[in-house]
């Protein structure tokens, strides 16, 4: 007898063989790595992208948070599209605008062009990155077997991140800071001609109708939210009466949008998967990480350049420790779940990159290289449990819900940078700005000057250069530093709880390499 569920994934495409299934996994794990370089590598042309074309703290902010703000918004649409047109069609046409877009950087001469750039590079990841995970999820039909492929997908993450900073610190040292996107263009070419050559297609029958309105609901919904917050976290006030209005109608949308899924017989967005607890703790484990964790590092990749003096070669290999133990822990974390279970890893993980950050905070007198490196070991180490967030997350979800389930966890960890980068990025400039204006370095500094000056430190060490005033530039890292500090401590926090979070809502004795019930 044909049930509900068959028709729903029904046709599916021949089991894979090994060979081929591994293939396929190399493939998906390589289009993460380029996204995930492209990520990393901005962090490192930044501060060059800031001395040329002397972004605002707000714009600098946009350059990072509407990549991750246009990908979270469309991630559920594109997801429920390729759901319908074609997994493997979405990925390959996601690949193709995300090359496509690198290659506009050419003609980008003012931070709002870039900015334009970052958003049409979200597009082009919103149908890259759901894709891959519910490709593995239909590819690896053994739990087991998907968990290993999970975790390589989580450490080609933390390559890429390694990779990032210093392929970009090479480019750097002989080109622009264009180059930075120019290097997505070659890779991209040979992702979609891998693609065609290897991946299976993927699509499920009977899905019912694309909801247009929960679409828009959803991205204008968020958009709304996280500019009134960036907002909020500027001015340093609740009481912006523009904020307030742009907070309440995001939240109004969003809950529109969530109201319209839960009444829907055939739901853009499949709520009814956070029912279950191990869906739900692996999806808050990478919300809330993220959210603690994007903005720190972007600071951290700052402070290297701009006030520890380093090159931004120096920088990509003083980053490098994050990525290379966040890699490692991420393949032991599945053979290391099977032994003490998979909440204690998570948790556990989560609450040892916790510890990386208040490192950082709560180092006594000047914060020195050394105490940095060692805490991005924690980090990263901590951060490699994640792979056990996304083995959970699609253990949680059943394989015709591969496409929500990939479109729930990207959505999470966008969302979370997302608002990470608005709240405590913000709260960072605002802490900058406060104590560089309080240290009186900016009095003779034309008007117009020491404005740019309080808005970012790239461009305070620029215009110091410029001044030749070594004492501008001296305190404006002081500044910038204690503010990194305290965003530090507050990411700390948030891992705990987070941690704690995710200890509590996992039920004890989960396994996510036996099959689910």
């Amino acid at each position: 007898m044909t049930t509900m569920s068959d028709q729903r994934t029904a046709p599916k495409f021949a089991p894979l063989s090994k060979a081929r299934r591994w293939a396929a996994l190399s493939v998906l794990t390589a289009s993460l790595l380029v996204i995930t370089m492209d990520m990393t590598i901005l962090n490192i042309a930044l501060p060059e992208m800031a001395a040329e074309l002397h972004p605002t703290s707000d714009q600098q902010l946009w350059i990072i948070d509407v990549y991750s703000l246009v990908l979270a918004g469309l991630l559920v649409s594109f997801a429920a599209i390729a759901d319908r047109w074609g997994r493997k069609r979405m990925l390959l046409l996601g690949y193709s605008i995300f090359g496509a877009a690198s290659l506009l950087v050419l003609f980008a001469t003012n931070a709002e062009s870039v900015i334009a750039i970052r958003a049409i590079l979200g597009i082009g990841g919103a149908m890259i990155m759901p894709i891959t995970l519910s490709l593995i999820r239909v590819i690896f039909t053994d739990p087991r077997e998907r968990a290993t492929a999970l975790a390589i997908w989580a450490a080609v993450s933390g390559l890429g991140a390694a990779v990032g900073p210093l392929l970009g610190g090479l480019l750097l040292e002989y080109f622009s800071w264009h180059a930075a996107f120019l290097v997505n263009v070659p890779l991209m070419l040979v992702g979609v001609i891998a693609g065609i050559a290897i991946l299976p297609e993927s699509r499920v029958t009977h899905t019912g109708r694309w909801d247009f309105l929960a679409a828009a609901l959803s991205l204008v919904g968020m958009t709304l939210l996280v500019w009134a917050i960036k907002t909020f976290g500027k001015e340093a006030s609740l009481l912006v009466p523009e904020a307030l209005i742009a907070f309440a109608a995001g939240a109004a949308l969003l809950a529109w949008f969530v109201m319209r899924c839960l009444r829907s017989a055939s739901p853009l967005l499949d709520l009814s998967l956070f029912r279950n607890r191990v869906f739900s703790a692996g999806a808050i484990a990478a919300l809330g990480s993220t959210f603690a964790m994007i903005a720190a590092l972007l600071l951290i990749a700052q402070w290297l350049q701009l006030v520890d003096g380093a090159s931004p070669v120096e920088a990509g290999v003083r980053l490098f420790p994050i990525a290379i133990t966040g890699a490692l822990a991420s393949l032991s974390a599945p053979a290391l779940a099977r032994r003490i279970g998979a909440r204690a890893v998570l948790a556990g993980g989560l609450g040892f990159a916790g510890v990386g950050m208040l490192i950082i905070g709560l180092q006594p007198g000047t914060l020195t290289t050394l105490t940095v490196i060692i805490a991005l070991c924690f980090i990263g180490a901590g951060t490699g449990s994640l792979a056990i967030a996304s083995a959970m997350i699609m253990h949680g979800s059943p394989e015709e819900k591969a496409g929500n389930a990939g479109a729930i966890e990207e959505t999470s960890y966008e969302l979370g940078a997302v608002l990470g980068v608005a709240i405590l990025g913000s709260v960072s400039a605002l802490l900058y700005r406060a104590e560089f204006i309080a240290s009186g370095a900016l009095q003779g500094v034309e008007r117009t000057l020491a404005g740019q000056a309080e808005e970012s430190l790239g461009a305070a060490v620029s215009i110091a250069d410029e001044l030749r005033l070594p004492e501008l530039a001296q305190q404006a890292g002081v500044a910038f530093t204690h503010s990194m500090q305290a965003t530090g401590i507050a990411g700390g926090i948030i891992m705990f709880a987070v941690a704690l979070a995710v200890f509590v809502m996992t039920p004890e004795g989960t396994d996510v390499s036996q099959a689910s019930h």
